[in-house]
């Protein structure tokens, strides 16, 4: 961009922002429910879903009252599904697509034979990783993850057709291939824009889907068992998380529209990009790189206290006031996903000598609540989420940040297809809330007058 342009968009922001402003007590007066939520905190019922629950508090009396944490994929807790995996020293994320697409526990024999599939369509269409990667890198791999799934379109002999049977075979597929199409787009931005050696191996049918996504990723294809255990427990974890979140309402609303399946997938793709969403684990790492670098003493409570009060009143990094990873519309005495990984943690923390940061992130977790209740006094507390551990696990992976959101994508396509095929299924209605207008019409005033 020219200086010419750049002062000219200068200009037009500020008219754009200053003939943007509304009043915020107008919301009140017209019982608006910002970001769908009521007064008390709960969200505004939308939709019905049997796919996932996120449970986090009971209403009595129209109040919320916090209860422990649960995540559940369809009626089942999370935990056992993890707890299973664990016993039978076994990769879980594949048998949670399973049971999320289909709504019941595979047999083994099932299990098997859609592990078998998955794996059988790893590989991306001929020519694709040339023409709609290398050609048109980006820098962003949420981006090309996104014009990724939207170019798969034009490699499907059948994309319109809105059949459950097609949908499901279109969902399949994007499920297996997310972790390629993540790897590659990756390896074009260590090539392109990092000026780095780029590496594209073959995804290999009979290994997992975390197996596989660390194969592609590193230059020797090398990886432990415990490490693609982890980050498998990482997939289990973020696959699922109700209707009401914004990647997988944005399925729902964008399927109700009666459109194909790319489209409404690269549209939840381009949500959880978003900082507020799953781009928020991006955010943690940053904030604590920015709190290892100016706490001096890190196993000191007072020192590590005084600069997250720091951050909290908009005096330290990004001056936000927001303290990253802490808090949760649902979760408010704990989040399951949070503390299942903050414990899994801590053991390969120990094994790498990284006690210290590990307790710090502790400290964090521990503070943070208090400080953020002292300082807005809403009555409300919170508690530390899924994405302040897993931006700190990854990087135990040697997993780079750039990385972590795009992996909250190869796990969480697993969700968005099963509320695609439940909209498709159950809905049948196009969402259309609405929007007050508030301002005032005016007469039309000709150019030649203005």
């Amino acid at each position: 961009m020219t200086e010419s342009e750049s002062l000219f968009i200068g200009r037009l922001s500020v008219l754009a922002e200053r003939n943007d402003p509304i009043d915020k007590s107008l919301y009140d007066k017209y019982d608006v429910k910002r970001g769908l939520r009521n007064k008390n905190g709960t969200g505004v019922l939308v939709g019905l879903t049997s796919i996932g629950d996120v449970v986090g508090y009971e209403v009595q009396d129209d109040k919320k009252i916090a209860i422990p944490g649960r995540l559940v994929y369809r009626g089942y807790n999370v935990e056992d599904l993890i707890k299973d995996a664990e016993a039978n020293n076994q990769f879980g994320y594949e048998q949670c697509v399973y049971l999320l697409l289909f709504g019941e526990l595979p047999t083994q024999s099932e299990l098997d034979h859609f592990k078998e599939y998955l794996g059988s369509l790893r590989q991306l269409p001929d020519n694709f990783t040339e023409d709609m990667i290398m050609k048109a890198p980006s820098a962003d791999i949420m981006n090309k993850l996104a014009r990724g799934v939207l170019a798969s379109y034009s490699y499907d002999s059948n994309p319109e057709d809105r059949s459950l049977s097609n949908v499901l075979r279109q969902c399949i597929e994007l499920t297996s291939r997310f972790s390629t199409l993540t790897a590659y787009a990756y390896q074009a931005k260590r090539r392109y824009y990092d000026g780095k050696s780029m590496y594209i191996h073959n995804p290999l049918p009979e290994l997992s889907t975390a197996e596989n996504f660390l194969r592609l990723i590193r230059n020797n294809k090398a990886f432990t068992d415990e490490e693609a255990k982890l980050l498998d427990l990482a997939l289990i974890l973020h696959a699922e998380h109700g209707g009401g979140n914004n990647s997988s309402l944005t399925v729902h609303v964008v399927s109700s529209a009666d459109t194909d399946t790319y489209s409404a997938i690269g549209a939840a793709v381009g949500s959880l990009k978003g900082r507020r969403h799953g781009g928020a684990n991006i955010q943690v790492s940053a904030m604590m790189d920015d709190i290892k670098e100016n706490v001096k003493d890190w196993s000191s409570e007072t020192e590590v206290k005084r600069y997250l009060e720091k951050i909290a009143n908009k005096e330290a990094f990004n001056r936000t006031g927001l303290i990253y990873g802490m808090g949760h519309a649902v979760y408010t005495i704990n989040d399951p996903r949070a503390t299942i990984l903050r414990d899994r943690a801590a053991k390969l923390a120990h094994e790498k000598g990284l006690d210290e940061e590990y307790n710090l992130y502790k400290m964090v977790e521990k503070f943070s609540p208090d400080i953020l209740y002292e300082k807005h006094g809403d009555g409300k507390k919170i508690c530390a989420n899924v994405d302040l551990y897993s931006g700190f696990v990854y990087s135990m992976l040697n997993i780079p940040q750039e990385l972590f959101t795009p992996i909250f994508a190869i796990s969480r396509i697993a969700g968005w297809s099963a509320h695609r095929i439940e909209e498709i299924v159950a809905g049948g209605k196009i969402y259309r809330p609405a929007y007050k207008n508030i301002s005032a019409e005016r007469a039309y005033v000709p150019i030649e007058k203005r």
